[in-house]
């Protein structure tokens, strides 16, 4: 187990958009530099108009009628203003609160290799990265396929039950002090992990898209925080909109 306080600064670029249900693009953005990305969108799109919270966070409406909806990664409701006029009180309370670290869990799963850890912010409180070897596919037929398809399902099966025993050792002692579980990977390993009902208490916890991920190796566990500490934004420009 990774024991100790292992520092670590997510990247803090923005990702690339990607099209929207409904019409408009969606990308995430750092919390660091969300206040500068706004300044942008002002820069680009006119003066916000009208700045209203919505479930979980918060919709702007640019004078050339864009609309930004900035949704908070944790639980968020609107609270006292972090700054002064010009900046809209709602939106200067959710720039503000979404810089706030929280604790998380992470699990990523995919067929043979498993990562989990605890985050404070952005930094790595404790992890454990494993694997287990599972054969790949073959060209064979008949009995032989079948005897390989059994082997395979048995060895995913092995691979699900120590992911399963990983989490209960590593992350079921914070369950208290989390607020959150982010999952990524293989979702129906994923699922088959948190079906245990030892890890209940953590499956409740569970929220957000999946996250992007390659192989769960130690280094794309320390990149996680990039995505989950991120905010959720959707932009529709003037003609975007689906009819």
């Amino acid at each position: 187990m990774g024991g100790g306080r292992a520092a670590h600064h997510p990247g803090r670029r923005l990702t690339r958009s990607r099209p929207a249900a409904g019409g408009g693009r969606q990308l995430r953005v750092p919390p660091e530099r969300l206040g500068r990305w706004l300044d942008g969108v002002a820069a680009r799109h006119g003066t916000f108009d009208a700045v209203e919270p919505v479930d979980g966070g918060v919709r702007v409406t640019c004078a050339d009628t864009t609309e930004v909806t900035l949704r908070a990664p944790f639980d968020w409701r609107p609270g006292p203003a972090a700054t002064s006029p010009p900046t809209p009180p709602v939106l200067s309370s959710f720039t503000a609160a979404v810089r706030v670290p929280h604790r998380a869990a992470v699990l990523l799963v995919r067929r043979g290799r498993w990562a989990v850890g605890v985050f404070d912010g952005g930094d790595l409180v404790v992890s454990k990265v494993d694997a287990r070897q599972v054969q790949g596919r073959t060209a064979a037929g008949g009995w032989s396929q079948q005897r390989f398809a059994r082997r395979r399902a048995h060895q995913t099966d092995a691979v699900v039950g120590a992911a399963v025993e990983t989490a209960v050792r590593v992350l079921l002692p914070h369950a208290g002090e989390v607020e959150a579980l982010f999952t990524g990977g293989d979702r129906g390993l994923v699922d088959d992990v948190l079906s245990d009902p030892r890890l209940r208490r953590l499956a409740a916890l569970r929220r957000g898209s999946a996250l992007e991920v390659g192989e769960p190796t130690k280094a794309v566990l320390l990149e996680t925080p990039s995505q989950f500490r991120a905010v959720e934004v959707h932009i529709v420009e003037p003609g975007e909109r689906s009819a």
